[in-house]
């Protein structure tokens, strides 16, 4: 996938735990587990809010575009 998730890193640099965020976001840990090994399909505007707004960052922090999408994790 081209787009790659970020959010382990976010979480490590916040000091926040899945739990914790996703309690604060209101999505299920499974939910969050998804999107944090970058299965999702797609996220909201309003959950990326949601998470940027709890980890005082931006969706840059948490996104990341690269032109090959042979990038694996």
């Amino acid at each position: 996938m081209a787009i790659l998730i970020n959010l382990d890193v976010m979480l490590v640099k916040r000091k926040v735990s899945s739990k914790e965020l996703a309690e604060a976001v209101g999505i299920t840990p499974q939910n969050l587990s998804v999107l944090k090994t970058g299965k999702a399909k797609a996220i909201r505007f309003s959950t990326l809010e949601a998470i940027c707004s709890f980890l005082e960052c931006q969706p840059g922090d948490i996104l990341e575009f690269h032109e090959d999408e042979d990038i694996t994790l």
